[in-house]
């Protein structure tokens, strides 16, 4: 009798880790939203921009000076690399053959996962990333460098923050970026404080 009141009780067990898993309801919410940088060299100013189609609170980073091919690219927070690689195809776009064939998707790109919830990820990166799945990057941590590939028509930064499973407005040194609804086309430009020693 006993061991039919054991496995009863075990079934239960897992029954209930199992809604808490499935659940949302039952599940803690998100934590605070981490103290994210822009994903760029301390100091630079930098276009975040939209357009229609593009997703909303998809950001796209072009420097407002200078070349953008092969600039750095760096982690916005601290966290542990859940994706690294190729996202789609690479199309063979490069600062040699810029008008080079478009691959789909994100191309080179990264994932990371900052706790309570948050992951960030970093699109069309020009070569393999510098990180791998697993590896603990701290804020200012470099983890490749700005491209064209994937789905991407110039070099830049495809960016987006993400709470919860779902895609959110992107703030920076503790200020909203601005880049919201994908209704029109519109830029912003922000100051990066990406300042930490990597």
């Amino acid at each position: 009798m006993w061991k039919k009141w054991l496995w009863a009780g075990a079934a239960l067990a897992v029954i209930g880790i199992a809604a808490v898993l499935v659940v949302p309801g039952l599940r803690e919410p998100p934590g605070p939203r981490p103290a994210f940088q822009l994903p760029v060299a301390c100091g630079e100013t930098w276009r975040l921009s939209t357009y229609p189609g593009h997703d909303d609170f998809d950001v796209d980073l072009y420097p407002t000076s200078g070349k953008t091919w092969g600039r750095p690219v760096l982690a916005s927070y601290r966290g542990t690399v859940i994706e690294a690689g190729i996202n789609g195809s690479l199309g063979d776009r490069t600062p040699d053959n810029p008008k080079g064939r478009q691959g789909r998707g994100g191309g080179y790109w990264v994932k990371i996962d900052h706790g309570g919830r948050w992951e960030t990820l970093y699109l069309h990166m020009l070569e393999p990333p510098a990180v791998e799945v697993g590896d603990e990057v701290a804020q200012g941590h470099q983890l490749g460098r700005i491209g064209s590939t994937g789905d991407s028509s110039a070099p830049h930064l495809h960016y987006e923050q993400v709470r919860d499973g779902e895609k959110t407005e992107s703030w920076f040194d503790g200020a909203p970026s601005g880049i919201t609804k994908d209704d029109r086309e519109y830029a912003v430009t922000r100051k990066s404080a990406n300042c930490a020693a990597p």
